[in-house]
C-alpha cells in the first residue's frame, strides 16, 4: 500500500514531495501490442506518469454489454504502466471530449428522445451508475491505496466548458467515493473565471488545461484554489485535424518554453498528447460550436505529439527530454529497438461487391412511415441506407433532407443525382422533376462522428427529421442499418466499372511483418478494413493521405484488404509505403 496526496503547494508520494511529469497515452488508439513500447517512450523521456481518459462507449457499446478485452483491456493497460513502475491518473468519467465519438458517451444514449447529458437527470445517472458498477471495481485492486499505481481519477471532464450543475458533480464524486475510489479525485477546466466556476466543486483538486500562458493561466487558478499544488492537466503540446483543414502543429520551440515556464513554477504537467494514436474504424469525434456548424475529425490522432502516430520519437520528444533534464536527474535515454516500417508495394484489387446489391446479405430491411434514426435502430456507427417510391408525374421541385447528420448520397433509379453534406456548406441543393412512372430515391447516409465537444453533443444520426419533395414529407420508407461489423455475408464478383458504392477486396502476401502505410491515391472516399479489422476513414479532401497499418494486424502470408469505396478510383489499386 502506498499513499498520494497533497498538503499546500505540493504533492505527496509515500510523504515524500513529488512534481507530476504526465503525459497521455490512451490505450484505446493503440494496438496492445505495442502499449509497452509506448510507454518504455514516456519514461525514457524522463517522465513519471502517464495518463489516460476511460471511453464508455468503448467499453459498453451496447445497453448492458460490456467489453475489456484487446484494445479495451484497460485492466492490463494500467498494470504494464505500473510494471514500469510508472504512476497512473485515469480519467473515468462519463464524458471524455478527447476528439473521441460522442466524447465517448455511447450512442445508445440517444435513442432516448427525452434523454439529457452532463447533468443531474436520473435516466444519465442511472445509466452511469451501471456503467460504474462495472468499471470501478475493475480499477479497485489497481488503486496505490491496494498497492497498485493509480493516484488520481477524474470525476468529471472540462464541465465548466458545458455546464454548472454542481449536483451532477457531486453525484458523480459521491458514485465513486461510494465504491471504493479512494484516492486523489480532480477535475480540469479551462482557466478562466466561468470555466472554474462551472467545473469546480468542493473536495476535489481543480487543474487547469492550456498550450501557453502558464502563468496566467495558473494566477487565474489560484484566485480559486489559493492553497493547491497547481497542475496543468492537458498541456496542448499539439492539436488535431479536421477533413478539408491544413495539418495543425505547435512549433517545438513554443512547447519547450512553456514547459520550461511551468517547471521553473513547480508545477506539475500532463502532456496532451505524448503520443496520439489512431481513431481506428468509426470511433472519430466531431466538432460543432454552433448550430449550424460541423467538422469531423480525421482518422490520424497523431496531434503532432512527441511521439508520432507510429510511435517514433520527434524532434519534440527530444527537446522536451532536454528542458526536464534540467530539473530532474535523467539515466541514459535507452529507446526499445525501432519498430520495422515495410513498404509492400502495389496491392490490385481482384473482387468486387456492389452494396445494393449486397443490402440482404449484410443487412435486414425495417419498414417504417417516416426514417428513423440510427439510434432509434439500435446502431451506433457507419452508414445507413433508407429508400422510397415518388408517384409521378410532378413538375420540378426541390429535394429536402432536414436536418441531414451527416453526409448523403441520393440516387434517382440507381443514378447519383448529388451529395448532401453538413459539413460542406457550399454544398448543392437538389432539385428534379418525376416521370409518370414515378422514381425510386434512395439515400446511403453517412455518420461522419458525433460531435464529442460544445452544446451540441446531442448529435443523432441518419435522416433526423424527415424528407421533402417540395413541401410534402415523403414516407413509406425501407431502411437498411450499415454498421459494417459484418462483412462476410458479402459476395464478390469479377470487377466490373463502379456506378454505386462498392467494396473492393484484393489479396497480397507478407514474408516479414512490420509496420507499413498505405496509400489510396486516385480513391475517393471510404474505408479501409485489413484482414476484417476497421483501419478508419480516408476522404481525398485531406489533410490526411496515408493511414497508419500497425504491424500487429497483418498475417505472416497471405493479408486480405477491402475497400468501401463510395464514389469510385481512378485506379484500381492501393499501394504501401514505409514512411507516410
Amino acid at each position: 500500500m502506498s499513499t498520494f496526496h497533497y498538503s499546500g503547494s505540493s504533492f505527496y508520494d509515500n510523504d515524500q514531495p513529488i512534481q507530476i511529469l504526465s503525459g497521455a497515452i490512451h490505450y484505446f488508439r493503440i494496438v496492445p501490442e505495442y502499449w509497452q513500447d509506448r510507454l518504455l517512450k514516456l519514461k525514457a523521456c524522463g517522465l513519471n506518469t502517464i495518463e489516460t481518459y476511460v471511453p464508455w462507449n468503448l467499453h459498453e457499446p451496447k445497453k448492458g454489454e460490456f467489453n475489456f478485452e484487446g484494445m479495451a483491456n484497460l485492466v492490463r493497460f494500467i498494470e504494464l504502466a505500473g510494471e514500469l513502475e510508472l504512476k497512473v491518473m485515469v480519467r473515468p468519467s462519463p464524458y471524455i471530449c478527447a476528439e473521441w465519438e460522442f466524447g465517448g458517451l455511447p450512442s445508445w444514449l440517444l435513442a432516448d428522445s427525452d434523454m439529457r447529458l452532463r447533468c443531474y437527470h436520473k435516466p444519465f445517472l442511472d445509466h452511469v451508475d451501471d456503467y460504474y458498477d462495472k468499471l470501478l471495481p475493475l480499477l479497485k485492486p489497481l488503486l496505490c491505496t491496494n498497492g497498485g499505481p493509480i493516484i488520481g481519477l477524474q470525476i468529471e471532464n472540462e464541465y465548466g466548458s458545458y455546464g454548472n450543475d454542481k449536483e451532477y458533480l457531486n453525484y458523480l464524486k459521491e458514485a465513486m467515493i461510494s465504491r471504493g475510489m479512494d484516492v486523489l479525485l480532480f477535475t480540469s477546466d479551462g482557466a478562466e473565471d466561468s470555466m472554474l466556476q462551472g467545473g469546480m466543486i468542493d473536495g476535489v483538486l481543480a487543474t487547469v488545461n492550456f498550450g501557453s500562458g502558464a502563468k496566467e493561466a495558473f494566477d487565474k487558478l489560484r484566485e480559486y484554489q489559493p492553497d493547491a499544488p497547481i497542475m496543468c492537466m492537458e498541456f496542448w503540446n499539439g492539436w488535431f485535424d479536421h477533413w478539408r483543414e491544413e495539418h495543425h502543429t505547435q512549433p517545438t520551440k513554443t512547447v519547450v518554453t512553456v514547459l520550461d515556464e511551468m517547471l521553473r513554477l513547480n508545477a506539475s504537467v500532463n502532456f496532451y498528447m505524448f503520443h496520439g494514436g489512431t481513431n481506428f474504424g468509426f470511433y472519430n469525434g466531431a466538432n460543432g460550436h454552433t448550430e449550424d456548424s460541423y467538422e469531423p475529425t480525421v482518422t490520424s490522432y497523431d496531434y503532432d505529439a512527441l511521439l508520432n502516430e507510429s510511435g517514433d520519437p520527434t524532434e519534440k520528444y527530444y527537446a522536451v527530454r532536454e528542458v526536464i533534464s534540467k530539473y530532474v536527474e535523467l539515466e541514459a535515454c535507452e529507446l526499445p529497438a525501432p519498430i520495422p516500417k515495410k513498404a509492400y508495394g502495389r496491392v490490385v484489387m481482384t473482387e468486387q461487391a456492389p452494396l445494393i446489391a449486397n443490402l440482404d446479405r449484410i443487412s435486414t430491411p425495417i419498414h417504417s412511415a417516416y426514417p428513423e434514426t440510427m439510434e432509434k435502430l439500435g446502431q451506433d456507427y457507419g452508414f445507413i441506407h433508407y429508400s422510397t417510391f415518388i408517384s409521378g408525374p410532378r413538375p420540378k421541385e426541390e429535394f429536402y433532407i432536414q436536418d441531414l447528420h451527416d453526409r448523403a448520397l441520393v440516387y434517382l433509379d440507381g443514378q447519383l443525382a448529388g451529395v448532401l453534406d453538413r459539413s460542406d456548406s457550399s454544398a448543392a441543393q437538389l432539385a428534379f422533376d418525376v416521370p409518370e412512372d414515378g422514381v425510386q430515391v434512395s439515400i446511403l447516409v453517412e455518420n461522419l462522428g458525433r460531435v464529442n465537444y460544445g452544446p451540441y453533443l446531442k448529435d443523432n444520426k441518419g435522416i433526423t427529421e424527415g424528407v421533402r419533395y417540395g413541401r410534402q414529407f415523403l414516407s413509406n420508407w425501407t431502411t437498411y442499418t450499415l454498421p459494417l461489423t459484418d462483412l462476410s455475408g458479402l459476395a464478390f464478383e469479377s470487377l466490373s466499372q463502379q456506378t454505386q458504392p462498392s467494396f473492393f477486396r484484393g489479396n497480397w502476401m507478407v514474408e516479414e511483418i512490420g509496420d507499413t502505410f498505405l496509400s489510396l491515391e486516385g480513391w475517393t472516399k471510404g474505408v479501409v478494413f485489413i484482414n476484417g479489422f476497421n483501419l478508419g476513414r480516408y476522404w481525398n479532401v485531406g489533410p490526411q493521405k496515408t493511414l497508419y497499418v500497425p504491424g500487429p494486424l497483418l498475417n505472416q502470408g497471405e493479408n486480405e484488404i477491402v475497400v468501401f469505396e463510395l464514389h469510385g478510383t481512378t485506379d484500381i489499386a492501393v499501394s504501401f509505403f514505409d514512411h507516410i
